[in-house]
């Protein structure tokens, strides 16, 4: 115990499995399985009618599904008869002839010789069926439907010797016993493996031949009720164990843990801890595989009703590495250990991540340069029918701007103070014009003042810049140290750069 907490953990601990000590969870009254723990499954065919000729039709087949007790009293029966009724047939024939009138005349032949009473007919057919021809008793040449019973009895017990030995063979060597070695948990388990919630179970092979090819399946056997009303009583649904991946193609060497990823697609994908403890659904596991030594199929079966399976448990490590080999502790082979596991189902572990996920969009700006202002300008000014091409949403947009945008430039020509901003915030070429040496340099100094306030940073469409450039830019008043003040009465256009300037001398 002390190994196994240094490996697993302090927190870890084995659980025994039995049903008196398992996971604690509210008493259950004890339903009707659909198979059984053993692999028989639990349904008996009634009121067939008429159907009950197909049986004999199939006679050898159901032969070879009945019950050893049975078989072995159709064995008996059969031979036993089938000797009686020979030997009757051996003494009516000695009867008619009169043999056993003249059964010590030495001058008399008769059919069967040394055949006096039906004992001694019986011994005769005995020896003749089983070959063993003592010598005593034997046909004569002058009974011609003795010789005709002697080729009847040897056909008829050479078919009875091949369908009732046949049977035997066929049933002794069935591979129901071989899946007897194959060993299924005794509960299932549901925890965390690679960060997703599975199912788990634990299968394994207790001979050292191999099973070739073995195949697992699982099955889930749930009443349901469809959309429609219609009541489907132990509805079958597969579950998936790796059949697109290959997982469920077993090497069956050591005891292997066979795992159901629950995930939409799963039919537990809104199975939680709580709800555990209300469902009823049982799952059938099917392991099929070709016997090495015969060569024929094997099926094993298995079930887990839902108080076999253990949430929040994890299976203990049978495998350890000895000295030149592996080696498999069966002992341990059911035992169980508790590991975290989130009570939750992956359904509500998938909508509790999706509310914490952000839902805002990334905001985004566009910029734009005086080069791009430009070109804008340019292409506005090129035809009165530019704003024709723009699609209708941009017009509308354009529109709305348009009238918005001239409220915004009155609000901020009649503040008296400004936000005081460095050049840094100013598109690049106006940067180089603020800071370029020139003999006016107070007045490029003024007019870079005088485009701040014209050129706050928006997100409108290209609609708005045809506006912005036909708003009036104002003019504010302020002392100047390097360059004389401009008067009140000049116009607007001439505190603008040349290069603006000739653009709106040229519209």
């Amino acid at each position: 115990m002390a190994a196994l907490r240094r490996k697993f953990g302090e927190d870890y601990q084995v659980v025994n499995t039995n049903r008196e000590t398992t996971f604690s969870a509210p008493a259950k009254k004890k339903r009707q399985r659909f198979v059984e723990k053993n692999g028989r499954c639990n349904v008996q065919h009634g009121n067939l009618g008429g159907e009950t000729s197909r049986y004999i039709s199939d006679l050898f087949t159901t032969l070879v599904d009945l019950k050893w007790r049975w078989n072995l009293l159709i064995f008996i029966l059969t031979y036993t008869i089938a000797w009686l009724v020979m030997a009757s047939m051996w003494w009516i024939i000695a009867y008619i002839r009169g043999d056993l009138n003249h059964g010590h005349d030495p001058s008399y032949t008769p059919c069967v010789a040394n055949v006096y009473n039906f004992p001694s007919a019986f011994l005769f057919f005995i020896e003749t069926e089983a070959t063993i021809g003592y010598g005593y008793r034997y046909i004569t040449e002058k009974c011609p439907e003795g010789i005709i019973l002697f080729l009847f009895q040897s056909l008829l017990g050479s078919i009875v010797d091949a369908f009732l030995i046949g049977c035997m063979f066929i049933k002794m060597s069935q591979p129901k016993k071989r899946a007897e070695t194959l060993m299924f948990s005794q509960d299932a388990v549901i925890s965390q493996r690679d960060g997703k919630l599975c199912l788990m179970f634990r299968v394994g092979n207790l001979r050292n031949s191999h099973m070739v090819s073995a195949q697992i399946r699982c099955k889930l056997i749930k009443s349901r009720q469809t959309p429609e009303g219609e009541f489907l009583p132990l509805d079958q649904c597969e579950l998936d164990v790796g059949f697109g991946t290959g997982a469920d193609q077993l090497f069956l060497v050591s005891p292997l843990t066979i795992c159901h990823e629950i995930n939409p697609k799963s039919p537990f994908f809104d199975l939680s801890q709580r709800s555990l403890l209300n469902e009823q659904f049982e799952i059938v596991v099917i392991l099929e595989g070709i016997v090495e030594t015969t060569g024929m199929t094997c099926q094993a079966r298995t079930s887990y009703t839902e108080d076999e399976v253990l949430w929040g448990h994890r299976f203990l490590p049978v495998m350890s590495l000895e000295e030149g080999f592996f080696r498999v502790d069966y002992s341990q082979f059911h035992s169980t250990f508790e590991v975290p596991t989130p009570p939750y189902s992956v359904k509500e572990h998938e909508e509790k991540a999706s509310l914490l996920t952000p839902l805002a969009t990334p905001h985004r700006e566009r910029l734009f340069s005086m080069d791009c202002l430009e070109a804008g300008e340019e292409r506005t000014c090129g035809g009165a029918g530019a704003g024709s091409r723009l699609p209708s949403k941009l017009q509308r947009m354009s529109s709305s701007g348009k009238e918005d945008l001239q409220r915004k430039v009155l609000r901020l020509s009649s503040q008296p103070s400004e936000k005081a901003s460095s050049t840094g915030d100013l598109p690049l070429k106006l940067q180089r014009l603020g800071s370029g040496p020139a003999p006016g340099d107070g007045e490029s100094r003024f007019q870079l003042k005088a485009l701040k306030v014209g050129f706050e940073p928006m997100t409108q469409s290209t609609g708005n810049l045809h506006q912005r450039s036909l708003s009036p830019i104002p003019t504010p008043i302020s002392a100047h140290p390097h360059g004389p003040i401009p008067s009140a009465g000049g116009r607007p256009e001439d505190n603008l750069p040349a290069k603006l300037r000739k653009m709106n001398a040229d519209r």
